[in-house]
């Protein structure tokens, strides 16, 4: 049997909950010993949701705010910027299934150039750089 990867929407609505930890090791910004909230897709989702139109946040700020939401010191920096992308990617599947901008989750108001997301991204930077023009970003 061929192995199929999974679509956006798949890797999006994956069925997992956050869980806090504490670390076992140093990882990025996060000392060891210290509490940390791993999300998931459909957390970042809900918090890109809540930006308002012509405002941009940073990842380091989602993760901040979602550390303080789950009453961790920290958020993960692998897997938070891992859902992003995948945030980005199922939204803009969407939006190339019919959903109109005001229907899709408005990623391009978390990602901007100096965002490691922003050249990764399958559909390219001409999407996002349409949109921040559009709100001023």
């Amino acid at each position: 049997m061929a192995y199929k990867p999974k679509s956006w929407q798949e890797k999006m609505y994956n069925g997992k909950q956050p869980k806090v930890v504490i670390t076992n090791k140093k990882l990025a910004d996060v000392p060891e010993n210290e509490t940390m909230v791993i999300v998931t897709p459909i957390v970042v989702d809900e918090y890109i949701n809540n930006i308002e139109p012509g405002k941009h946040t940073s990842l380091q700020q989602m993760r901040k705010d979602l550390a303080a939401t789950y009453n961790a010191h920290f958020c993960c920096p692998i897997t938070s910027g891992i859902f992003l992308r995948i945030v980005a990617e199922a939204a803009y599947e969407q939006y190339l299934n019919g959903k109109t901008i005001n229907e899709i989750t408005p990623f391009w108001r978390m990602i901007d150039r100096n965002s490691p997301c922003y050249k990764k991204l399958s559909f390219g930077t001409q999407f996002i750089n349409e949109m921040h023009k559009k709100e001023s970003l």
